[in-house]
């Protein structure tokens, strides 16, 4: 993979996109207490792996992608991103990150919207390449309207298309659709999983919906309750595309319902892969 003139050198297919080795995460209490978030944390995820992480609340799932996000520091261990600290991400603007708040600019058009990135980064923005993926999320003709005019899954969907504007390396997904309603998630996720298959960027899902994890991942990693460590990472066989038909199929029920079983028991089991 050639290096991009003015950002940083890709490392080979072999080093994983995402490394996380040995993370402890505190987070400090009053009178010098600290709750520890995450104990002892190993993943990899490989370059162009779509990999989902289910946990139950307060495990610390959402810490995992921070910590992949440059928002957060290890309190022990090591977090590299395409081989490098995601610091050193962030400032190539190699990182699409999208919560579950989309947080657009309220007074600006969609097209304006997924333009932000460019300008953040001082670049020229490339109008085609906007347009294109309005046109990608599902948006044509709607490049002019404001937030106010949107549904919900129509402003998350500007808000992916934004993550995707500088090509990221890598995409950084903190539960996006978690605040739509059953039917606008199902469409949202069968959309999300045409855009990975059209562009095939490696990602990180933080979600607590197993359906959708197993939907859309590679591997879906289960952690144990805090303090979050790996408890299972599951392989999803199901090939891609994978459309609505899959959730009609058997295999799919017997997965989803293995690894609601595995949330719903409080005791930690042994890691697997």
């Amino acid at each position: 993979m050639p290096a991009r003139s003015n950002d940083l050198a890709l490392p080979t297919d072999t080093e994983p996109a995402i490394a996380l080795r040995g993370i402890v995460k505190d987070f400090p209490l009053k009178r010098g207490a600290a709750v520890r978030a995450l104990d002892r944390l190993d993943l990899e995820i490989a370059h162009g792996e779509f990999v989902a992480i289910l946990g139950p609340s307060g495990c610390g799932k959402s810490t995992v992608l921070r910590l992949a996000a440059g928002l957060e520091q290890p309190t022990e261990g090591e977090v590299l991103v395409e081989g490098r600290s995601p610091a050193e991400l962030i400032r190539a603007h190699r990182l699409g990150v999208a919560f579950q708040e989309h947080a657009l600019l309220p007074w600006a058009t969609a097209r304006n919207n997924v333009a932000l990135p460019f300008r953040v980064a001082g670049r020229e923005v490339d109008r085609e390449r906007v347009d294109a993926l309005l046109e990608l999320v599902g948006l044509a003709g709607f490049e002019d309207a404001r937030p106010r005019q949107l549904s919900g899954g129509m402003r998350q969907r500007v808000a992916i298309a934004r993550a995707l504007a500088l090509e990221p390396d890598v995409l950084l997904l903190d539960e996006p659709f978690g605040a739509l309603d059953a039917v606008t998630r199902r469409r949202m996720n069968l959309e999300l999983a045409r855009i990975w298959m059209e562009q095939r960027i490696t990602t990180l899902l933080v979600t607590h919906d197993v359906d959708e994890a197993v939907l859309l991942a590679d591997r879906v990693v289960v952690m144990t309750g805090r303090p979050g460590r790996v408890l299972h990472v599951q392989q999803v066989e199901m090939p891609h595309p994978r459309g609505g038909e899959v959730t009609r199929d058997p295999e799919f029920h017997a997965l989803v319902d293995r690894l609601t079983g595995m949330l719903d028991d409080p005791e930690p089991v042994a890691a697997t892969s």
